[in-house]
């Protein structure tokens, strides 16, 4: 699932996000579901882009990660590093 809080997220965003973040399965087969939000922060300051991340585990606690940049695209390629990197702990941890 994935929100845009005040905007609308246009379909191209949506589809590479979805593409990125799909991956992410391959790295534990309990991963259940996944939540994006994404949010423009008020000021215009460089990195108002917040991207924020939460994975739902079977029989864990939700995994989340945050980052904010100019632009999603960069979110969430460095948050696909980080969750991927959650995901091999958790499963490692759990095995």
């Amino acid at each position: 699932m994935i929100n845009g809080i005040g905007f609308s997220v246009n379909p191209v965003l949506q589809e590479f996000i979805t593409k990125k973040l799909s991956k992410l399965a391959k790295y534990n087969e309990d991963l259940q579901s996944v939540t994006v939000t994404l949010k423009l922060e008020k000021d215009d300051a460089v990195g108002n882009k917040l991207a924020e991340v939460s994975l739902s585990v079977k029989g864990c606690n939700p995994v989340f990660a945050s980052k904010s940049s100019q632009n999603f695209e960069d979110d969430i390629d460095e948050l696909y590093d980080i969750l991927k990197r959650q995901l091999i702990k958790l499963k490692e941890k759990n095995s």
